[in-house]
């Protein structure tokens, strides 16, 4: 008697990457995020990219469980190849591939079989910029600068008080090390190693990794715990 599979669930992220932040600038959008791969709360993988060009108009970001984001990069394979295949002069933007991604995590949220990831959606076509996120149960917004992760609570406020949409590219780069920087050190998952990505009207571009500056000689790093009665 032939035995019937059983179906198969992610249960619990098993390698996952943490926060993704992301801004628009004057020409377009800025993406980082750093290479660490999590096996639970080991550091195992120091080289993963969760930075993704998709098609002519967008760039994606990604965190949380690794091997969910590469299904999701063969899903939008799938949807890139099929539209190239019209041949009629026209390319999905980055707003059509957003809503894509929406309806995918909200229907295998539906399933009881989320992808468990955070994903940020970003790019330019014709001149409009986008950039939006969703999240594993298909919640979903756009907005002028977005995290994931740990990002939404660190990184956020730093965004508010300090981005503008006049930005030039350098001082983009130096607003997302300044966030990154603060991830680094509140973040157990972070690494120092991060990768900056940039998608402009010519086109994404996904810079090579690189280490951040730090300062380690805080007075709170040193003595955590002064004054924290009945910590540890």
């Amino acid at each position: 008697m032939d035995s019937v599979s059983e179906s198969q669930r992610t249960l619990y992220p098993y390698v996952t990457g943490s926060s993704v932040v992301a801004i628009k600038f004057k020409d377009g959008i800025l993406m980082a995020a750093d290479m660490g791969g999590s096996y639970g709360s080991t550091l195992r993988y120091k080289s993963v990219e969760r930075l993704k060009p998709i098609g002519k108009h967008s760039l994606l970001g990604a965190s949380g469980e690794i091997s969910d984001f590469q299904e999701i990069m063969r899903y939008l394979d799938e949807l890139i190849l099929n539209d190239n295949m019209w041949d009629d002069g026209n390319s999905l933007g980055p707003k059509e591939v957003h809503n894509y991604l929406t309806r995918v995590m909200y229907n295998r949220r539906n399933k009881f079989n989320p992808l468990w990831n955070s994903l940020v959606l970003g790019g330019i076509k014709k001149g409009q910029k986008y950039l939006g996120t969703v999240n594993m149960i298909g919640i979903n917004y756009e907005d002028n600068h977005v995290a994931t992760g740990l990002g939404n609570h660190l990184a956020r406020p730093i965004l508010r008080d300090e981005w503008n949409e006049n930005l030039s590219f350098e001082e983009g780069v130096r607003l997302l090390e300044k966030c990154m920087r603060v991830l680094l050190y509140r973040d157990r998952s972070a690494v120092n190693k991060i990768q900056i990505s940039r998608i402009t009207e010519e086109g994404a571009t996904v810079f090579p990794p690189y280490s951040l500056k730090t300062y380690w000689e805080f007075s709170a790093f040193k003595n955590p715990t002064v004054g924290a009665e009945g910590s540890w």
